[in-house]
């Protein structure tokens, strides 16, 4: 396991998989500038982190976080495998839809309830 985040090794397999910095950033949902961070060892990876930074190097979490620092958690594959996790995503996906749908029917009623003038 690398002691600080290995920046040679992520920039060689950004190149290699056509990618830049700017692509970390939006894998990550982050500022460029706080990616910058994390090439410095100034911010921490989280387990999600970690996940989507290895779909977008094409390596496995474990490569990326063994070079990412001492610090950074290896993430652990929920009980059930793939398949497990791909139903609880599509549960609350519809959970979302039913909430969004719900949020759309009151403003309806509450615009429908104001006096106007």
């Amino acid at each position: 396991m690398a002691l600080f985040f290995d920046q040679e090794w992520f920039d060689t397999k950004l190149t290699a998989a056509g990618r830049t910095r700017d692509d970390v950033a939006a894998a990550l949902h982050l500022e460029r500038a706080q990616v910058e961070e994390i090439w410095k060892d100034q911010r921490e990876l989280s387990p999600q982190d970690v996940v989507a930074l290895a779909a977008l190097l094409e390596e496995t979490p474990a490569a990326v976080a063994n070079k990412a620092g001492v610090s950074t958690p290896i993430p652990v594959a929920p009980a059930g495998g793939e398949a497990a996790v791909l139903a609880k995503l599509a549960a609350i996906e519809e959970r979302l839809v039913r909430m969004e749908r719900s949020i759309a029917d009151l403003q309806s009623l509450i615009l429908a309830t104001r006096s106007f003038e």
